[in-house]
């Protein structure tokens, strides 16, 4: 036979006070002092109680929740943002609902509605591309709206990120002053992944503003791309345009696939090639050579994400209606770019 429940009211017997000072302690309301607070929860810890905070979400009409969206679940770097933002917001006595979109804007507007139906106290858009109708849910859903990892033209509201295109004006130029000319791109396909996209038009525009030729770009697939596909693409460029002497890859995913087609082929990495990629996961780091990767700070941009939030939520903080917080990214120079002589 199932034991009943341990209620609010048996804890507040146990403590010999009234039910109403049990539920002021678990919301750490002022008017219950620390002492005090801290037996109450004592005696429920002791009781195996746990808080219901449905009711109390109603009354007050505060969820306790944020909600954030990412493209994908297996990238290390949006899993860091994602962190950052639950282990700040925790502090603050705030949860993260966190969904994925999977890289494609009609998933996306649909999961916005789905969060959007649980009353988040704020919501974290990975990215500054969306469906019209996700537009007109988010400008109408009455509470703050960041979007993070890009510095979009038209943001919803507040923005938490940085110029993916400036990255690889970065890279570009890096390589270039090494001495490279014949420099190529390698990313996903031109769907999807917005990131991506404004990398290779970043490409472009750089190679085109060195007075060098921005036409050798090869689409390794779909977002989000594999080592494998960019192994794949490698070969492909590889056998179209031998006098290749530089490679630009939109993640270091891709620049690892390159540079293992490049050992495959007795093709010396950075001697005849050099590879440069995007992100800074830990392969870049232990690959040999060392790929040459661009940090984009992803904890930082989830602890500055956080931040506003709680600035947000907070009445009283009188924050500007739409706040612009720039990440500065960082160019990692390693042993898969070189100087040419």
């Amino acid at each position: 036979m199932q034991r009943p429940s341990v209620t609010m009211k048996d804890v507040a017997k146990a403590a010999k006070v009234s039910v109403m000072t049990v539920s002021r302690a678990f919301n750490a309301d002022k008017s219950v002092n620390a002492e005090s607070r801290k037996k109450i929860l004592a005696i429920a810890e002791s009781l195996g109680y746990v808080f219901d905070a449905t009711a109390a979400n109603l009354r007050t009409q505060k969820s306790g929740f944020v909600a954030v969206t990412i493209p994908s679940i297996n990238n290390a770097n949006f899993a860091a943002t994602v962190d950052a933002i639950s282990e700040r917001l925790a502090q603050a006595g705030l949860q993260v609902l966190l969904g994925y979109s999977g890289y494609a804007i009609d998933r996306e507007e649909e999961l916005i509605v789905q969060l959007l139906r649980r009353r988040p106290e704020a919501i974290v858009l990975t990215g500054g591309h969306h469906s019209p109708r996700a537009r007109r849910l988010l400008e109408n859903a009455g509470i703050p709206v960041i979007e993070i990892w890009e510095l979009p033209a038209d943001p919803l509201g507040h923005v938490v990120g940085f110029s993916n295109a400036q990255t690889m004006h970065g890279m570009v130029d890096h390589l270039v002053a090494l001495g490279h000319k014949n420099i190529c791109f390698v990313g996903g396909e031109e769907t999807g992944d917005q990131r991506g996209m404004d990398r290779r038009r970043g490409f472009i525009e750089a190679m085109t503003a060195h007075g060098l030729s921005p036409e050798h770009l090869f689409a390794a697939g779909p977002a989000p791309v594999s080592m494998r596909e960019g192994a794949l693409a490698m070969a492909k460029l590889l056998d179209s345009f031998p006098q290749a002497d530089a490679v630009v890859c939109v993640s270091d995913l891709i620049a690892f696939g390159a540079l293992s087609e490049c050992q495959r082929r007795g093709i010396g990495v950075p001697e005849d090639i050099a590879i440069g990629g995007f992100g800074a996961y830990e392969i870049a780091a232990v690959a040999h050579p060392t790929i040459t990767t661009i940090d984009p700070q992803p904890r930082e941009i989830g602890y500055r994400t956080a931040a506003l939030i709680i600035d947000l939520l907070d009445p009283a903080r009188d924050v500007a209606p739409r706040q612009r917080v720039e990440i500065d990214w960082r160019l990692l120079a390693a042993g898969s770019t070189s100087r040419r002589v």
